[in-house]
């Protein structure tokens, strides 16, 4: 039986990112939870009761992991990414990160790199294998038990990543779809925005996207 990977997650102790901790735990993955504090990261992972989950400081926790997952606030994005740079070289590194800019998050205002995980593999260079991905599910839907009704499309110009991120988002109770190269990001970033202005306009909570006529996809 194949070893499962260890994951950090950056920002695990935000919404996003303990919701992803919390199904990747329950998938049976060792997690490294990341934040700027490591008391901070440590006490969050003490609400696990589980031993396969750690807390450290940002740059102990990409150290240490076989793949990173970012889940910061944009506007601790680059800063994050520039310090771990060193440390993920010949990684994955799944960019979570939507550039959202207050107070009109309903409103795609992409950056001029084209979408934040581009932003990322500039800063992170070409040896390491950067991912977008879990951008449109909303952080309430991973807290919940049980599988999400909720396709999470995963960008990167690396098949071999893409095809990890797919199990990775599989394990965590979600449907995982091959979505193309890097650049087909600033689509899926984008549609964030969409996704909180139909929130709001239709009053419901945490609206997905779902790929209509595809049973297995690719990965699956």
């Amino acid at each position: 039986m194949q070893k499962k990977p260890v994951i950090a997650v950056l920002g695990g102790t935000g919404a996003l990112g303990s919701g992803l901790v919390r199904r990747w735990v329950a998938a049976g993955y060792s997690v490294i939870i990341g934040s700027r504090s490591a008391e901070k990261a440590a006490e969050a992972a003490k609400g696990y009761d589980n031993s396969q989950v750690l807390g450290a400081d940002t740059a102990s926790a990409a150290g240490k992991a076989d793949i990173v997952v970012i889940a910061v606030p944009y506007s601790s994005h680059s800063e994050t990414l520039t310090e771990i740079r060193d440390l993920v070289q010949g990684k994955i590194v799944i960019d979570a990160v939507v550039p959202l800019v207050p107070p009109k998050v309903s409103l795609v205002q992409l950056p001029k790199e084209g979408s934040a995980s581009m932003i990322a593999q500039s800063i992170l260079g070409e040896g390491v294998r950067v991912i977008a991905a879990y951008h449109n599910v909303g952080a309430a839907k991973l807290a919940a038990d049980g599988p999400i009704e909720c396709d999470v499309l995963i960008c990167g110009n690396d098949q071999e990543a893409r095809e990890i991120t797919v199990t990775l988002t599989q394990d965590a109770g979600l449907r995982g779809v091959e979505a193309g190269p890097l650049p087909n990001s600033v689509a899926v970033e984008a549609m964030t925005s969409i996704l909180i202005g139909i929130n709001r306009r239709y009053r419901i909570d945490c609206a997905g996207i779902r790929i209509t006529g595809l049973e297995s996809p690719k990965g699956s």
